[in-house]
């Protein structure tokens, strides 16, 4: 129970989140991101590909209205800093053309804050409008940026979107002349509104471990795998020590250590990966450190002192990882917005003598 406590910590995950899989199906657009920015195993594919740490995705609450749209964003993490907001709509085919000569292919579109609730609300500020062909259909993305970094800091004036279409030219008359897809089916769902918010999540990570040069590594192996590597679980430090003794001594080498999301009990609400590679370093550090084992300049000169036995109170150097790479996860939260993560420092990638 505190190993996965720690492990929830690690992930950032307060409350666990229902087993929402595979009934409810995630936005296409947040498992394309995630597709763009990680590998199929979530390993970030090329750092600056993400705006942030945090992409959110919250889905229109509203399906009867095709003007209005809500999304509670109350998810938002305290502390969190917004960077970009967009409010992305499907825009469908208008189906009925007409033959007469004079009619116009080009409405206008208006997107506006509502300043009240109720039915029909009066009061909106425009927020941004733009001109969209009648015969055409797919994603219209308006920046709303500035209208939910106030949402943000005061939920109560989050009232929703309005959105409006008229002739262009405008005859001041208001037409229905466009609609906008609304979660009325499989078809239409793939279709909802989405409000995507991309995020810093400015969480202080605990600082990485640094040994010392009286560290003993051995004690360090906590976690052991089976050959297989279809088993990984904790181990005591003392039995960590005790089976690093009767294994050979290799040198410092990565070795695998797969974290399986589906025997922790995670993949009803993690989307993508099941499951990935960590890795981790085990292996001695003795005098000679090899160029393989891009030992620190440190390292070098502690093993030396321990080869040479200068000092009782000096160990060899500790074979650890010296270069990660950050791990991607999407998952449905506590409250089923799905959600795109970037954890810095997750996989490791090398190991040396340090």
């Amino acid at each position: 129970a505190a190993a996965l406590q720690r492990l929830r910590e690690v992930f950032d995950i307060e409350e666990l989140p229902p087993d929402v899989l595979p009934r409810k199906k995630p936005p296409q657009f947040m498992v394309d991101l995630f597709n763009k920015v990680a590998d199929a195993n979530g390993i970030t594919r090329a750092p600056g590909l993400l705006q942030g740490d945090v992409v959110r995705s919250f889905e229109d609450r509203v399906h009867v209205d095709h003007h209005h749209f809500y999304f509670d964003i109350s998810a938002m993490e305290k502390g969190e800093q917004m960077l970009k907001a967009e409010f992305r709509v499907f825009k469908l085919k208008r189906k009925h053309v007409s033959r007469r000569s004079d009619v116009q292919h080009f409405c206008k579109v208006e997107v506006y804050e509502l300043l009240e609730s109720g039915n029909k609300p009066q009061k909106k500020h425009l927020i941004t409008s733009r001109l969209l062909s009648l015969y055409t259909e797919g994603w219209e993305v308006f920046n709303v940026t500035q209208t939910v970094s106030k949402w943000v800091g005061n939920s109560s004036s989050n009232h929703g979107f309005w959105i409006t279409t008229t002739q262009v030219p405008n005859n001041g008359k208001e037409h229905n002349l466009v609609t906008f897809a609304k979660s009325q089916g499989a078809l239409q769902e793939s279709r909802n509104a989405l409000l995507v918010l991309f995020t810093n999540s400015n969480k202080r990570r605990p600082h990485s471990f640094v040994p010392s040069a009286t560290s003993k590594c051995t004690f360090r192996i906590l976690i052991a795998c089976s050959p297989s590597i279809t088993s990984c679980y904790l181990m005591r430090p003392r039995a960590a020590a005790a089976a690093a003794a009767r294994s050979p001594i290799a040198a410092c080498h990565r070795r695998e250590l797969y974290v399986d999301f589906h025997a922790i009990g995670w993949s009803g609400w993690i989307i993508h990966p099941s499951g990935y590679n960590a890795f981790y370093c085990r292996g001695s550090c003795l005098f000679p450190l090899g160029g393989s084992l891009n030992a620190t300049n440190h390292a070098t000169v502690q093993s030396i002192v321990y080869t040479l036995k200068l000092s009782q109170d000096v160990s060899t150097p500790c074979c650890v990882p010296d270069e990660l790479k950050s791990l991607n996860l999407l998952y449905f939260d506590d409250k089923q917005n799905v959600v795109l993560k970037n954890y810095k420092d997750m996989v490791a990638t090398r190991c040396g003598c340090h």
